[in-house]
Formats: structure tokens, C-alpha cells, sequence
């Protein structure tokens, strides 16, 4: 499970407005605002919050769990090409 605030910190490190989460999702942007207007878990249905995190992962973000010092979000290393 991921938070809400791992969301918005995920937009932040890409760049992303909600509607950009939006497109890039399939979820409508009003779902996006409203998901975000709350706190703690992200809620909403399975399919939403899943749609949501694989549209943040498939751009780069990791998630990192709760691990005594709290959880957060990296991007994944840009690899290059040979």
C-alpha cells in the first residue's frame, strides 16, 4: 500500500501535474483531486490506486516501504544505452 503524500511526492520528483498523473494513468482528474485532498493511504478502488502506481513506476519511481524511518519515493537510475 502507498500514501497519498508518496503520490504527490512521486509527481513532484517527476514534474507531473495531476493532469499529467491523469493521462498517464487512465484515472479522470477529478478521481486524482479528490484521492489527493485526503491523507494517509492511498483509498479509493483497487483498480484506481493500482492504475496509479503503475503509471509512477513505469515512468521511474520507486516506492520505498516504511522501514523505521518512514516511507518514501526515488527515481530509478537512468540507464544508457551502449
Amino acid at each position: 500500500m502507498i500514501s497519498i503524500r508518496q503520490v504527490k511526492a512521486a509527481r513532484a520528483l517527476l514534474g507531473w501535474s495531476q493532469t499529467d498523473l491523469a493521462r498517464a494513468s487512465g484515472i479522470s482528474e477529478p478521481t486524482i483531486k479528490g484521492l489527493e485532498a485526503s491523507d494517509g493511504d492511498l483509498g479509493g478502488r483497487a483498480e484506481t490506486a493500482d492504475a496509479i502506481r503503475t503509471a509512477l513506476e513505469e515512468a521511474g519511481v520507486i516506492f520505498v516501504p516504511e522501514n523505521g524511518e518512514g516511507a518514501g519515493v526515488r527515481l530509478r537510475k537512468k540507464t544508457t544505452a551502449v
